[in-house]
């Protein structure tokens, strides 16, 4: 079992979590990697999974009102063919992209918690998947509004969820690029990449709650005050890192994002090789 989570730590650790699970930068590689490189330990899968929740929560909060639109016009649609808007379709759309992620996370879960935290991968991650999004932000079209999404939108940026399952590649990076690849404008992409991690990391968090106070695998055990705490931290940079990428996209690129990743995947990687870190 690892040592036990410092304050410090826990409050640090929940800063990184609210600064990235957003951006398309990878918060479980972010979390990896300052845990490693600050503390010589990791954070631990439960404690990324719980604090999610706290980010999770700041996308809730932020988007509360498109939600209930979404739920109420999903319902109305079910009941009444006149009711079917776009609503109405948005609500299906997040519900049958989010089974792919659904799926593949109950069967993979043991091997997400352990051997997909190597920093190894997480670094070669970071750059293979900036080339992905420069590529979908160099091809991609950027011409469909959200108004214009389909069923083969959802589902595509469904899949490409799933890639969020490997620690280094990022959840909005996969189904952002997925989104440009197909034509979306950034805009679109980014918000409907949004409102699908809603299911896929309330769901996530929930489940990993046990363990957090029982914590499998190796890593830094953080008691529920930290974890409270860290959570807390999250939910409130969580909240600004939303609203800022949601105004950034309208006049940026997403290249800014990817020199991050490959100066941070390089860096990394420099460090691993010099046995600086080590790699678990």
């Amino acid at each position: 079992m690892g040592e036990s989570m410092t304050w410090v730590q826990a409050i640090i650790l929940g800063i990184v979590q609210g600064l990235t699970e957003f951006l398309p930068i990878s918060s479980s590689g972010h979390l990896r990697i300052v845990s490693e490189v600050f503390f010589g330990d990791d954070a631990g899968a439960s404690f990324t999974a719980v604090t999610q929740l706290g980010t999770e929560l700041a996308v809730l909060v932020y988007f509360a009102k498109d939600i209930g639109r979404i739920v109420m016009a999903w319902f109305r649609g079910l009941r009444s063919e006149e009711h079917r808007d776009l609503d109405y379709r948005m609500g299906w759309y997040v519900i049958i992209a989010t089974i792919p992620i659904g799926v593949l996370g109950f069967l993979f879960k043991d091997q997400i918690r352990t051997g997909a935290r190597n920093l190894w991968l997480i670094a070669t991650m970071l750059i293979v998947f900036a080339l992905v999004i420069a590529a979908a932000e160099h091809f991609g079209k950027k011409e469909r509004p959200i108004e214009k999404l389909t069923t083969r939108d959802g589902l595509a940026m469904g899949f490409a969820q799933c890639l969020a399952l490997v620690p280094g590649v990022s959840r909005s990076g996969a189904t952002s690029s997925a989104g440009l690849f197909l034509g979306l404008s950034r805009e679109a992409a980014v918000r409907f990449s949004f409102l699908l991690a809603i299911p896929a990391v309330t769901a996530s968090g929930l489940f990993s709650l046990p363990d957090a106070f029982e914590p499998a695998g190796e890593g830094l055990n953080a008691s529920g005050a930290q974890l409270f705490v860290a959570t807390v931290v999250a939910f409130v940079l969580g909240y600004a890192s939303i609203a800022w990428l949601l105004k950034f996209v309208v006049n940026h690129s997403l290249y800014w994002f990817v020199g991050y990743r490959i100066i941070l995947g390089v860096g990394v990687l420099a460090l691993l090789a010099t046995g600086v870190v080590s790699a678990t």
